[in-house]
């Protein structure tokens, strides 16, 4: 019963996919992650699949546990016919705001990866290529469900590295997000060159 309810779930969330499949166009998922964090970049992925075999568990990476996110990245990366990577790092955030830097990532996972048509996680990249906006699109769609993961494995991957240059911040545990070890951190020892100063000027005021 649950396999069954798997593959039902799995034809709701490629509703969009499927038409351009079976066009046979060259349709990929776009997604990013790290518009949030206090440091860090943030990070775009776009990944083409081919229409079978569909893969068990792709939905939003949110949803699932780091060692099913894993899991399920390593099977992607196997089985995609495209993948594609942007990143914006710390300065760029800085420089043209957090906005314009993840349209930025998307923009060149979504050259990176070839892809002839996207669909999109609530935005319009800027990219001269037909797509498709779903607001909500990483637990929508399969492709961008798929984006969603990849990217935050690798994301996650970048901020453990850091942890290892600047431990005193937490990096492996917080991801750069606000928590309230990660900004008593801040106030303790100031920032890092992975902070965004446009995230955590405040942090530091008087």
């Amino acid at each position: 019963m649950a396999k069954m309810d798997e593959k039902e779930r799995l034809l709701a969330i490629t509703a969009y996919e499927a038409p351009l499949w079976h066009a046979g166009v060259r349709v990929g998922g776009v997604d990013e992650v790290g518009r949030g964090p206090l440091a860090g970049p943030v990070l775009a992925a776009c990944v083409i699949l081919p229409p079978e075999p569909l893969i068990e568990g792709i939905t939003d990476s949110k949803k699932i546990s780091p060692k099913k996110r894993e899991r399920l990245s390593e099977q992607i990366l196997k089985q995609a016919i495209g993948v594609g990577f942007g990143l914006a790092d710390e300065a760029t955030i800085d420089r043209i705001n957090i906005r314009q830097a993840t349209l930025c990532a998307m923009r060149d996972a979504v050259l990176a990866a070839k892809a002839a048509h996207v669909l999109v996680d609530a935005e319009t990249v800027p990219a001269e290529v037909a797509q498709t906006r779903l607001v909500h699109g990483d637990a929508l769609s399969y492709l961008i469900g798929a984006a969603s993961i990849v990217a935050k494995v690798r994301r996650d991957a970048m901020m453990t590295a850091l942890d290892a240059q600047y431990p005193q911040y937490g990096f492996a545990r917080n991801k750069g997000y606000g928590t309230a070890e990660h900004i008593a951190a801040i106030r303790k020892y100031g920032l890092c060159p992975c902070h965004r100063r446009s995230f955590t000027a405040h942090l530091l005021a008087p």
